[in-house]
């Protein structure tokens, strides 16, 4: 085998009893994921925001960035349920790149995953003790989820994983919103079998162990745009595309509470972050204009941080993205306030 085994990493039981979540902070990830349900099963209209960096990069600056969400948040809190972005695995397509906190806690030394799996569990716990929000993750790794399964509020599938068996079946294990994007080359069926497949019973192997889930009723779609066979991106969120969704939902009326969260970035902007805050406005117009879309439409996915853009390792900008360009500060609380107002 053509691999060094370099260490036996612990197992999430025994870092979750070296760094418990207290009980105030189990508590309010109590209250947050009754909420969360609440929209997505539609027992109350809230648009749900899935908001924040691309990538998790920096404990200080993230949570300098997730504080200043908590007066916006009480602001908007009868129009909008935040949920920030704490993305500590981070895909790439080439496998090369930073790969995210739980590979490098530190963007600027080796990979180290022991201290990396210590350092996004003490990330995610500070976010719930010190603001008050539960947070959302990738879920790239389906054995790491384990480590934080106590302390996420919402789990992302990612575009490139979407048609992972293993993934599916973990999904379908998961009690919080489990949302599954469309694949890279844009097909929505298997985004559909995926969220089919999520909100089944299953019998599989998890972590050494026979497992038995009981099927995750709050799995579903996320639409990110898509590459075609030319390297193309074209988007998915417009009028059109979500009807289009709709129906497929139709065409499966074994799924329970049918839901999307819209990405405004990635394949949907063309990756012209920029765009991010039209896409948004664009897509709460397609709401106000039909009750179905509106019906189906949860929320919003959007890359923010404190500073404008990206940057490349070691330049040093505090609160700027290392990885996907994202939306400042700035820009990100005038675009929540104004999709409160219009929604």
């Amino acid at each position: 085998m053509n691999m060094n085994f370099v260490c036996k990493l612990p197992i999430p039981k025994l870092i979750k009893e070296e760094y418990p979540i207290t009980p105030e902070a189990a508590q309010i990830k109590k209250q947050k994921d009754e909420e969360i349900r609440a929209i997505f099963e539609g027992k109350e209209r809230k648009l749900i925001l899935v908001i924040g960096p691309c990538s998790a990069d920096n404990e200080d600056s993230v949570m300098d960035y997730i504080s200043r969400l908590v007066p916006v948040q009480e602001k908007v809190k009868d129009k909008i349920l935040i949920i920030p972005r704490i993305y500590t695995n981070k895909p790439r397509t080439t496998g090369d790149g930073y790969k995210g906190m739980l590979h490098q806690p530190d963007p600027n030394a080796a990979a180290d995953l022991i201290k990396g799996i210590v350092a996004i569990r003490k990330l995610h716990m500070r976010a719930i003790n010190e603001t008050g929000f539960v947070c959302a993750d990738e879920m790239l790794y389906p054995e790491n989820y384990r480590y934080l399964s106590d302390l996420l509020g919402y789990v992302a599938v990612g575009a490139r994983s979407t048609e992972n068996q293993q993934h599916r079946l973990t999904a379908s294990g998961i009690d919080v919103p489990v949302g599954m994007k469309n694949p890279t080359g844009g097909d929505l069926s298997v985004m559909m079998n995926s969220i089919t497949a999520a909100q089944h019973k299953h019998d599989f192997i998890y972590r050494g162990w026979e497992v038995r889930s009981e099927g995750n009723d709050l799995s579903h779609a996320i639409l990110r745009g898509y590459v075609n066979d030319r390297g193309q991106s074209f988007p998915n969120y417009h009028y059109e595309d979500l009807l289009l969704l709709s129906e497929l939902y139709a065409q499966r009326p074994e799924l329970k509470n049918p839901a999307v969260i819209v990405d405004t970035n990635h394949a949907n902007s063309g990756k012209k972050y920029l765009e991010q805050p039209r896409i948004a406005k664009e897509i709460l117009h397609s709401c106000r204009h039909n009750a179905e879309i509106d019906k189906l439409v949860k929320g919003l996915m959007i890359e923010s941080y404190i500073e404008d853009g990206t940057q490349k390792i070691g330049e040093g900008t505090y609160g700027k993205s290392i990885t996907d360009p994202c939306i400042g500060w700035e820009k990100t609380e005038r675009l929540i306030y104004e999709l409160a107002d219009v929604y």
